[in-house]
Parts: structure tokens; sequence; C-alpha cells
């Protein structure tokens, strides 16, 4: 069952997992002295209000430290473990994991030892993308709550497939667009809905900047390093020889994994999930009508695959339309800002970062400027409120199913951008019109990395 914005309703529903694809899970729990097999409908425990999470943190990268460090703020996080398949990583992340007084903190390289482990409550999900869904999915089946990152999937279908899990399974599962915890977006977006900007029609978001036109590089193909498991890295994406833009890891930026079709969707997915989610947010988190993305490589001479430069219009059927632009050539913004979200009134206009929002209001009307800074750290509150609904077993404010529509509000962009074409978005059959586009909506995974919920 659908949603009428064509994304799964709570109704669950049912697969059967085939022999061939559960084998190797067994085997590996069965290698790992694990006497049965994780549970499909283990319910979890019911925590009180002081009782510790069990969290395993999974991808101990920039983004998967980040989450470690900040959880850990909270009380009543206990970590259980860390799981990574290059080395280096695990040992930095455990290292901060004892500094912060978690001393039994668990170093793991195989996921699957964390979802046979039954102790285990939570799971944060912080891997490249490509990993999100069978990740999260599988987690759901094993009766644990999960963190993960956005965007939450690669692919429209694997989305899908993650809202199901999590409702099939009685799952809490909170996306990392933390932004929804911030205490002025929450304000900016309660003033679009208000009214108080008069009709908005037109809603603008950007990443704009210069960069060094070698960007990334061109490294050649070769050997991965010494503690890197790569096969595993690959996990559910095609079988590639090791390059190390591929796998990305640079001590000065996030990984570059991001600019790879195979792991992920470029800035669009990176950055335009964040930003286009508070448009979404204020708007009751609608899919869109239809999408065009324009763009290319007409700057950047490194091996990147997704496009350095690209402009993405959509339109809603709220009777507004919205824009994404991403570009490396140039720094200027309309408000000297290097990403953002706007909302275009007819009595104002409001700009929205994460450094606060702005009014500015249309001469004659009756809205006052104002300029509201920022007043709460979004990661913490983010984190918090996935513990309480632990707890509580509500759903978080970056539910799975929100989320879901965010990511594939900008995933539609990419296959609009791939396919060469503007594509409609059909609700009742979440999918697209085009039949031709149709491709870029799912993707074949490696065995025995199946998804199935």
């Amino acid at each position: 069952m659908q949603n009428q914005d064509g994304v799964p309703s709570a109704q669950e529903s049912t697969a059967v997992t085939s022999e061939r694809q559960e084998a190797p899970r067994r085997q590996f729990l069965k290698s790992a002295g694990v006497a049965a097999a994780v549970s499909a409908f283990a319910p979890g425990k019911v925590l009180g209000a002081n009782d510790r999470v069990n969290v395993a943190y999974v991808g101990m990268g920039r983004m998967g430290t980040g989450n470690l460090e900040i959880s850990m703020r909270h009380k009543q996080v206990h970590v259980a473990a860390v799981c990574d398949v290059y080395q280096p990583h695990l040992e930095k992340a455990a290292a901060v994991a004892r500094k912060a007084g978690q001393q039994d903190v668990k170093e793991i390289k195989d996921y699957r030892e964390i979802l046979a482990d039954k102790s285990i409550d939570a799971v944060c999900i912080s891997t490249p993308d490509h990993w999100h869904a069978w990740q999260t999915v599988e987690a759901c089946k094993a009766g644990k709550d999960v963190y993960v990152e956005k965007p939450i999937s690669v692919t429209i279908e694997e989305g899908a497939k993650m809202v199901q899990a999590a409702r099939k399974y009685n799952r809490v599962v909170q996306a990392g667009t933390m932004q929804r915890s911030g205490i002025h977006f929450q304000k900016a977006t309660e003033i679009v809905r208000s009214g108080k900007l008069g009709k908005v029609a037109t809603v603008k978001t950007w990443n704009v900047g210069v960069a060094k036109r070698e960007g990334i590089g061109n490294p050649p193909d070769g050997a991965p390093p010494a503690g890197l498991d790569w096969d595993m890295w690959l996990g559910p994406a095609p079988k590639r020889p090791f390059n190390a833009n591929r796998f990305g890891v640079d001590p000065n930026a996030f990984s570059h994994f991001r600019w790879f079709w195979d792991y992920a969707g470029g800035m669009m997915t990176d950055w335009g999930v964040h930003l286009l989610d508070i448009a979404l947010m204020a708007f009751d988190n609608p899919m869109p009508e239809y999408v065009n993305a324009a763009g290319g490589n007409f700057y950047l001479t490194d091996n990147r695959e997704t496009p350095d430069t690209l402009l993405v219009t959509y339109k809603f059927p709220q009777g507004f339309v919205a824009e994404y632009e991403n570009r490396h050539t140039s720094s200027v913004s309309q408000f000297n800002r290097g990403s953002g979200t706007v909302f275009y009134g007819t009595e104002g206009t409001l700009h929205v970062d994460r450094r606060g929002y702005t009014i500015y209001p249309e001469k004659g009307s009756e809205l006052l400027e104002a300029k509201v800074n920022s007043s709460n750290n979004m990661n913490y509150d983010h984190w918090g409120n996935f513990l309480e609904c632990i707890r509580t077993r509500q759903r978080p404010i970056s539910d799975i199913e929100i989320c879901h529509k965010s990511t594939a509000t900008c995933l539609l962009a990419n296959v609009s951008y791939r396919a060469g074409m503007r594509v409609d978005w059909d609700s009742a059959n979440a999918t697209v019109v085009q039949a031709e586009a149709r491709k870029f909506l799912s993707r074949e995974e490696r065995d025995p990395w199946k998804i199935v919920v």
C-alpha cells in the first residue's frame, strides 16, 4: 500500500527471503560462534527513562566519528561497538570511545556480527550511501532501531524498502537530516506555513563556491591500502578495481565516494537533501509533480562522475516551484552565503541556513524585518529525539518515511539528469511516467547483499 505521494504507507508489505540469500548470513553467524540466527521478528526490549541504550556505530569515517562523539554526550548512550572495514578508522573510533569513558567498546569488522548481537538496541549507520538501505533493512529485521545518515539510499526503490522494513518490524528509524531539530529551522518553516510571508510560489536552494580546477585529481587504479577490505567496502555495489577517489578517504575533506554513481549522487543528494528537506518541511513533505535537471562536468578535470554544475527545477502540486543549483565556478549568491533555502512570498522573503534566518519584507507589507540566529545544537538534539523515541516508540522528527521523500526528490533530479529529460512523478505507482528513465529508479545489488524486507 502507498500513500498519496507514492511512498509506502504504514501498512506492511511481505516478502519471503530466499534460501540462497539467507545462506551467507547464517554461515557467517555459525562461523562467528553464534548459536542461532537473528530472529526476523526480534521485538527489542522496552526501555525506561533512565535505561542505557546499547548503540553500535557502523562506518567510522568523519561522519561516523562525529555521530559517535555527539551521541556520547547523552548519558543514556552506551557504546557497545564500533564497526568499519578499514582498520585505521576502526582503531581511531575505538580510541575516541574509550577516551570518553566507554571502556568496553568492541571493535568489529563485519556488520553481520552486530546484527547477531541481541544486546545491541540500536545502530548508527554512517557508511557510504550505497550501504544504507541493506544495513537499515537488516537492522530492522534484527529488532534494532536505526539512526541512518542522509541520503538514506542511492535509488528510490531502495528507500521505499527501508520504509517498508521500519513499519513491518515496528522499528524507530531516524534519518540524519538534523536541520529538522534546529529551533530556527522549525520557526522559519512555521512562518511559511502560517501565511505571514503571503503566497509563496517560489523556493530556491543552492550550494555555490569556487573550486580548484584539478578538483580531487585523477589517481590511477591500484592496490587498496593496508587494513582495508575493499570487496566488503564495495558490498552491494558493482565490483570495481580499487581507486583512491572511489574509496575517497581524505584527511581534509569528507570522503570523495560521493562523486561516483555506484555509491552516491553527488552534491544533489549530499547537500541537496538538507536544503530541499527544509523546503518540503514548510509544505508538509510533498513529492514533486515533475523535475527537470540540466548540467554537466564543465569545469573540474578530475575523475568524478557526478556533475560539477547542475541546475534543477521542480513543480509541486501545492502551487509552488523550487530550484536547486550547484556550481564550482562562482561563490556569488543573493545573500552572500555558500548555501541556503529561500522562500519568496508576496509579503516578504525568508532566507534560512545553519546560522539562522532573516525576513525581508516587501515594500508596503505589514511584515516586520527580522533576523534570528541559530540557538541550539541541532546534532545533539537530533540524537536526543532519536533516543527519546526509542523509549516512547513514537516516530522521530526525521522519520524514515519523511527522509525518503526528501531523498527521492533529490534522486529524481539525478534521474532527470542521467536520462536527459524531464521526468514526471507518478504518485499512484511510485514511478516516473517516462519509461526510458525508469532504469535509474533501481539497481542490481551484488550477492549476497540483495535487499529483502
